[in-house]
């Protein structure tokens, strides 16, 4: 592999972390400023509210598991 292959490589490996890191401090700075935040969780999709307390919002279809570069096709 060429240099610039590898660089977009480690970006690829780095993404699912930092993704996560970014998400979790705009859903902390969300709640922090009294707004509330869509939560999905086995199913089913919550809101949640700065106290903690949370709302069921609507039944949804559990997740699929999906092994890492297998194909998926959605119905």
């Amino acid at each position: 592999m060429n240099t610039k292959e590898l660089e977009i490589d480690k970006l690829e490996a780095e993404f699912p972390f930092l993704s996560s890191l970014a998400f979790s401090r705009e859903r902390e700075k969300t709640l922090a400023a009294g707004l509330s935040v869509l939560q999905a969780e086995s199913g089913v999709i919550y809101e949640v509210f700065p106290n903690g307390s949370r709302r069921e919002v609507k039944r949804i279809a559990k997740p699929i598991p999906v092994k890492r570069g297998s194909k998926f096709r959605i119905p």
